[in-house]
């Protein structure tokens, strides 16, 4: 809620109009009446006084609420940004890092099936030849 806003509920939740607002601050209505239209602010002096008419902190009465939830946000900060940020490359490199194991395996896999294949028909040839050799031997 803004401050001007904020002048206007406290005033009517004190059942007040804007001249006994103007009389205990010791200004003009036209003055109260700018406050709460937003075209002006008070000065720090009136701030207090204001508080303390409408007994609340100053906190309380000029910072406006949205304002006080995105300053505690906890994400807010340039520090947890730049953490989310190193998280997220972090990710992405692991990632990238996941894919290349997955794919040197997978690689490997074809290469060992390659290679057995290939031994398998060297085998298997030395092992004809070998026949003939013996059948050429017998005979």
């Amino acid at each position: 809620m803004k401050f001007n806003e904020k002048m206007i509920m406290l005033r009517k939740q004190h059942n007040l109009s804007q001249e006994k607002v103007a009389e205990k601050l010791k200004v003009a209505r036209q003055t109260v009446s700018k406050w709460e239209l937003g075209e002006t602010t008070p000065e720090m002096d009136k701030l207090i006084m204001i508080s303390e008419l409408y007994n609340i902190t100053l906190d309380e009465l000029v910072k406006e609420e949205n304002q006080e939830k995105i300053v505690n946000d906890p994400n807010n900060t340039n520090s947890q940004k730049l953490a989310g940020m190193t998280i997220k490359i972090l990710k992405g490199i692991g990632i990238f890092i996941i894919i290349l194991v997955i794919l040197y395996v997978f690689l490997m896999i074809i290469g060992l099936i390659a290679f057995n294949s290939f031994k398998i028909e060297n085998d298997s040839t030395t092992v004809i030849q070998t026949q003939e050799e013996v059948e050429v031997y017998e005979e």
